[in-house]
């Protein structure tokens, strides 16, 4: 399959057409219309520095639906001792933050880039995008973010500081999710670590008709709050 190059139109090529390895496109903004219409047809941006914004659809698609979250054992004895305080849209900016830079330090390379934050931090701003905080000692522990529309939880990325936090906040996150109704957490490319807490790959055409029907209802374009 071809990829395809965005003009300053705010379109994208169908999504089966991306290619095996899930690239679709190269090209266009960050702008927040093409980043709604992206997450509304299922594609996602994911680049590093120096690169061309690019736009993925992978095959199989990785999906964690919230009633079919896995709990490690080890996992419910840390959320029995209650060692972490949650929150949710407290410090979005300090997680992505995060997110990026917990990757830097590791040597390894980050899609997290500056323009990527700041594209977020925007689609937080206007309500589409939010981030689960851990404290430990009122220190920034752990979290996660991502983007939320109609009833599906696009999941961008996750940080530690703290053994567990992280895995605490995707706990958060997807019982806070399941008292909305929401359908699913897209997952996005698939990693071993998502799978072992009860992710799973589906087809991609199935992955769309899902994402089609949980679309089907209003966005909650405000700031969630800690239940």
């Amino acid at each position: 399959m071809p990829v395809f190059l965005l003009s300053q139109k705010i379109a994208f090529p169908p999504p089966h057409l991306a290619r095996k390895d899930g690239l679709l496109a190269v090209g266009g903004d960050l702008s927040q219309k093409r980043l709604l219409l992206a997450y509304r047809m299922g594609i996602f941006p994911w680049f590093s520095d120096g690169e061309p914004i690019m736009w993925w659809c992978p095959d199989p698609r990785l999906v964690l639906y919230p009633d079919e979250l896995r709990i490690p054992k080890s996992l419910r004895k840390v959320l029995k001792k209650n060692f972490f305080q949650m929150t949710i849209d407290t410090a979005f900016k300090e997680v992505i933050t995060e997110c990026a830079r917990v990757r830097s330090e590791a040597g390894e390379e980050t899609w997290i880039v500056e323009k990527m934050k700041a594209a977020y931090c925007q689609l937080h701003e206007a309500g589409f995008a939010h981030s689960v905080e851990a404290w430990h000692h009122r220190e920034l522990a752990g979290g996660l973010y991502g983007v939320s529309m109609g009833k599906c939880f696009f999941g961008e990325s996750m940080f530690t500081r703290v053994n567990d936090a992280s895995k605490v906040a995707l706990v958060f996150l997807s019982e806070y999710l399941k008292s909305l109704s929401f359908d699913m957490i897209d997952c996005q490319m698939t990693t071993e670590h998502m799978i072992r807490f009860g992710a799973r790959k589906i087809p991609r055409d199935l992955f769309l008709d899902q994402l089609k029907q949980s679309l089907n209802v209003p966005d909650l374009k405000r700031k969630w709050a800690s239940r």
